[in-house]
């Protein structure tokens, strides 16, 4: 395989991206920091399509990414291959509005074919190519330059590897027919909507404990405003507030502000600076949250409750039967959350009850809650049985 110096200006990056539009895969893979900022700051970029592999810097000056992202979310030709790209397509995501596709992610691959649950780059480098890694370089700082020798051939290596692993794997997918479980997940992480940070959605990663429409419309409003704040100043969000002073906030709101001074989590200079105006300015303007938009009681479980605890406990054996049987990983077929849920009486808006987890899961996990289907145990092991009928062999 051919590795190319780094890559620092648009014209080498163009051609690059003209022969690699002529492939049939890219393996991608980012280097970025985040610890300071609220966006995610790209400091490399590296592909590679088995025949060739480079690394490019996207801070290099006057650099034009754009033949690389057109690649990445316009050439529906090639496809690219991540391991465990929620953060690679975010990173997409914010710079193209789009995602790329097609995927294909060897992350949840490994799932789908019985190899362990969110199975690590270097385990997969070591059980497909018996290649150590060197975890050297792991806590660069990918922002400061120069890069060194080692820093580049430790980057590029991510994706030498992976395109020589992903073949093998859509070999393995392909004979055992799970080739469409892969497409159905790419479909949903590939989701564009996934990776919009709206700040009115913002509240629903906050904790805070009851279902008071009035603490919930201020909660609403205040994590809205800090998410703004948050993007406005590109900084981390609980740089600005942290999350349990939000909802301590929310919950007890000061009635102005020089009541700030004496809220635990925040500066006594909220007291009276702009910035403090503008929380008080979030808190005025909130309005109490419509019953239609409250969350389920009970961190949606709604109704659980002891039995609803036994059944739940009862599909989680299930689960672990059905993917011990078809040697997949349980969490790529269900969460325990969904199990609660199916449990509780909920049917709707739930994934087991969808598509090839329907199929493999699903229709059985229903069966259970509904009294079609039981346990035995035959031949020392435990089997599902249909109600009525003998346990499968």
């Amino acid at each position: 395989m051919e590795i190319h110096p780094l890559i620092e200006d648009s014209q080498t990056l163009a051609d690059l991206c003209t022969r690699l539009a002529k492939s049939p895969f890219v393996a991608v893979d980012t280097e970025f920091m985040r610890e300071n900022s609220y966006w995610p700051e790209l400091c490399l970029i590296q592909i590679s399509d088995g025949k060739e592999a480079a690394a490019i810097d996207p801070m290099a000056k006057g650099i034009d990414l754009k033949p690389l992202l057109d690649l990445l979310v316009e050439n529906e030709d090639v496809l690219k291959v991540f391991h465990a790209g929620g953060q690679d397509i975010e990173i997409v995501h914010n710079l193209t509005a789009k995602t790329p596709y097609p995927m294909f992610d060897t992350q949840i691959a490994a799932m789908a074919l019985g190899q362990g649950e969110q199975v690590g780059y270097s385990n997969l480098v070591d059980n497909y190519l018996g290649i150590t890694l060197d975890k050297g370089a792991r806590f660069t700082d990918w922002s400061r330059r120069p890069l060194d020798r080692r820093q580049i051939d430790y980057a590029i290596a991510d994706v030498t590897h992976l395109a020589k692993i992903f073949p093998r794997m859509l070999d393995k997918l392909r004979k055992t027919g799970r080739g469409d479980w892969l497409d159905q997940e790419m479909e949903r992480i590939g989701d564009p909507s996934n990776y919009v940070n709206d700040p009115e959605e913002a509240w629903q990663r906050v904790r805070i404990q009851g279902r008071k429409p009035e603490v919930l419309g201020r909660l609403k409003a205040l994590a809205a405003w800090r998410e703004r704040e948050a993007q406005g100043k590109n900084l981390p969000r609980g740089r600005i507030v942290k999350d349990e002073t939000l909802a301590d906030v929310a919950a007890h709101p000061p009635r102005q502000q020089a009541d700030l001074a004496k809220v635990r989590g925040l500066s006594a200079s909220w007291a009276t600076n702009d910035i403090g105006g503008r929380l008080m300015a979030a808190i005025a303007a909130a309005q109490p949250m419509p019953a239609t938009d409250l969350p389920p009681r009970d961190d949606r479980k709604p109704g659980l409750g002891k039995d609803g605890g036994l059944v739940a406990d009862l599909l989680k054996l299930l689960l672990k039967i059905r993917a011990r049987d078809i040697s997949v990983a349980p969490r790529l077929l269900a969460r325990s959350e969904e199990l609660e849920l199916l449990a509780a009486g909920v049917r709707d808006d739930l994934a087991i009850l969808d598509g090839w987890r329907y199929d493999q899961f699903g229709r059985d996990a229903l069966a259970l809650v509904e009294g079609r289907l039981g346990f035995a145990v035959k031949g020392g092991k435990l089997k599902m049985n249909r109600i009525g009928e003998e346990a499968t062999p």
